[in-house]
């Protein structure tokens, strides 16, 4: 295992399950993914989670690159301290960037997402959180962040969950647009699964939500 030194790191975000942190590798800008240790598990446990979870969502990232999905490389994977170290992707998040741009671009932006989102579902890739602040937009090109959540799966639910959590994004965060820009996924993703996939996935979507509203109705 590779003992790595970091020097100063500045959190910039403290999550449920993680931290991230800016600091230097090998004279590089990284991002360092670090894994919390939860008091309440059985240490021997919480040891193995940690592990799992971090080699698990550094799998994911290289089976989201294998697909042709733009991801932050990879520099370090530590099981052992759960830790992921990555490139730091400069760019705008594509929350800000559709908020700014104009309405074609947002379109033309959320088509070649749905194209990246139907790559991934090809290779067995769910993202887990599918929103776009978990996106960068940086020369030109989509990078996805943050596979935490992710697994794998060729399973059509796992899929329109997938979907079911971009569209509930769009609407919560760009609802001027939502309907516009979801429909631009689709057809992005329409385009690279195929016609008969993507209507199954778009069923699957439509259920997710009959059922949550039925769930917030009870």
């Amino acid at each position: 295992m590779e003992k790595v030194a970091f020097g100063e790191m500045n959190l910039i975000r403290k999550g449920a399950e993680a931290s991230l942190f800016q600091a230097r590798y090998h004279d590089l800008r990284v991002i360092v993914k670090m894994r919390l240790r939860k008091s309440y598990r059985i240490p021997e446990l919480d040891s193995e989670i940690r592990a799992r979870r971090t080699i698990r969502e550094a799998q994911l990232m290289r089976e989201a690159r294998m697909a042709g999905v733009s991801i932050p490389a990879l520099f370090s994977v530590d099981p052992v301290n759960a830790w992921i170290v990555m490139q730091y992707v400069e760019g705008a998040r594509l929350k800000e960037y559709l908020e700014s741009t104009s309405p074609q671009d947002g379109c033309r932006l959320c088509e070649a997402l749905g194209c990246l989102i139907g790559r991934l579902h090809r290779r067995g890739v769910i993202h887990g959180d599918l929103t776009t602040s978990n996106m960068i937009l940086s020369s030109g090109k989509i990078f996805f962040i943050d596979f935490g959540l992710g697994e794998f799966s060729q399973k059509i639910e796992e899929r329109g969950v997938d979907l079911h959590l971009l569209r509930r994004a769009l609407s919560s965060t760009h609802y001027k647009r939502a309907k516009q820009l979801f429909e631009a996924v689709l057809r992005g993703y329409t385009a690279e699964v195929g016609a008969e996939t993507a209507n199954e996935v778009k069923a699957r979507v439509k259920s997710i939500e009959r059922r949550g509203r039925y769930v917030s109705e009870r």
